[in-house]
């Protein structure tokens, strides 16, 4: 697949990264050579330097021969008209663009069609980062959360903690602990190297466990292998961006929330947006300011502006002074690794959540969901199964049955019924049919073609 990627920026470079790795033609066009230098000398990709929603300059990166335009460049406006170039002049058949103000996103279903402004998929940063926090504070105590059909089955990771249930126990025994409940561990961490779990793998303290089960029951798995937190009741954020503001439109009902913002004009914009938030103006970097708003009774501290050394400073000065939870927005991968089981709870990738939302749409095989996980080493997938028996891999078969590349696992399925949709956990006696969404989960993303063509249907299915 010919792959023309607008900015090469964070997003723009973790994408080039993501699809070069995957034997696509990938040309990357940014204003900055010396952004594209560093690309250029990482992978083996093709560069253009201008301004990139010019047409000369998408020429000289062959649009009229490619597959996809992938427009990420910081500037919503240059995204958009980009798009309409590339299909008035181009007939570029599918459009990307990252679109991050809500001004424009929530007029969506008017706006972006062909006659008006034709771009096929929207991505937006802000959207996908603040529905990600809004789910780990849904589950207090989980490092990740993701949503599959809908949001009917999620994916959860969770370290293990002494005293859990189930710590020092076979995976097999999970059903008697919670004998109503049916859960998947779908991967287990242990110093940083994956274990494909089996029956008799015994759990140990400080497991990172990824599994996935139906929304309900998400906390009752959770139960087993570590002490639930108490749900959060009081949250500060700091940073009164689009982030910040989306966060507390979607949380301040529910939970008592507080916006730290140091542009007093913003404050003043945030103050009519929000109905119930309190919004402060100041430093989230104020020891005074913190104390004087009682951040030792602060259940989570979030860390949300776009300057990544503001966001750890703030975190670890929260920490210190009292917040039982920090999570701050992490954009350098390099700061992730310095704090990645230190003082900062969670560090929130945007870029990497983004990564996932796109590669759904350029994966062959009919893909609804990409989740890219632990900086990008693994994922998790939803793919729709078609065919049938003579014309498919996986239709008609038994999940034990199925030939998964190695690292690969079957989580579970959801299968929508006209009376009722199931959410089927994964077990070896389960029968895939057409038309179910099948979760995979692999330790090492390098298998994805071999899970992709696994899916593909043969030539016999009309």
């Amino acid at each position: 697949m010919k792959v023309i990627i607008l900015g090469a920026g964070q997003v723009g470079a973790s994408i080039a990264e993501h699809l070069a790795g995957e034997n696509n033609d990938i040309v990357v066009v940014d204003h900055s050579m010396e952004r594209l230098r560093e690309l250029r000398d990482r992978l083996d990709i093709g560069v253009i330097c201008g301004h990139a929603s010019h047409p000369h300059v998408l020429e000289q990166a062959e649009i009229q021969d490619a597959d996809l335009l992938i427009a990420v460049t910081v500037n919503d406006e240059v995204n958009m008209v980009a798009c309409q170039i590339a299909y008035s002049l181009y007939h570029t058949p599918t459009k990307i663009a990252r679109i991050r103000s809500s001004a424009y996103s929530i007029n969506k279903d008017k706006l972006f069609q062909n006659e008006h402004s034709p771009v096929d998929v929207i991505i937006s940063p802000e959207r996908l980062v603040s529905d990600y926090v809004n789910r780990l504070i849904e589950h207090p105590g989980a490092l990740q959360v993701l949503d599959f059909a809908d949001g009917a089955i999620r994916l959860v990771a969770v370290k293990a903690y002494h005293g859990g249930p189930l710590i020092g126990e076979q995976l097999q025994f999970f059903r008697k602990h919670i004998p109503n409940v049916d859960t998947r561990v779908a991967a287990i961490y242990r110093r940083g190297k994956a274990i494909m779990p089996k029956g008799s793998t015994i759990i140990e303290a400080d497991d990172e466990v990824f599994f996935l089960a139906a929304r309900k029951d998400i906390r009752a798995v959770m139960s087993e292998l570590r002490k639930i937190d108490k749900p959060y009741k009081r949250i500060m954020i700091a940073g009164g961006g689009n982030i910040g503001l989306r966060l507390a439109n979607k949380i301040e009902n529910k939970y008592s929330v507080k916006i730290l913002e140091l542009s007093p004009e913003r404050c003043r914009e945030l103050s009519e947006e929000l109905k119930s938030a309190i919004v402060l103006q100041g430093s989230a970097s104020d020891k005074d300011l913190l104390l004087e708003e009682n951040i030792e009774e602060t259940d989570v501290f979030l860390a949300l502006t776009n300057d990544d050394e503001a966001n750890i400073m703030a975190s670890l000065l929260a920490k210190r002074l009292g917040a039982k939870k920090v999570m701050a927005i992490i954009n350098n991968p390099a700061y992730v690794d310095l704090i990645d089981g230190g003082e900062i709870d969670i560090a929130i990738s945007p870029h990497q959540a983004t990564v996932g939302s796109l590669l759904s749409h350029v994966r062959s095989g009919d893909m609804v969901n990409v989740h890219s996980l632990r900086r990008g080493a693994a994922e998790a997938i939803e793919v729709i199964a078609h065919g049938d028996e003579k014309s498919s891999k996986v239709v008609g078969k038994p999940i034990g049955e199925v030939d998964l590349p190695k690292g690969a696992t079957i989580g579970a399925i959801f299968r929508e019924d006209e009376t009722e949709n199931q959410v089927l956990i994964a077990h070896d006696n389960i029968v895939i049919e057409s038309g179910d969404h099948v979760i995979v989960f692999l330790v090492d993303k390098n298998q994805t073609k071999q899970v992709e063509k696994l899916f593909q249907v043969g030539f016999s299915f009309f």
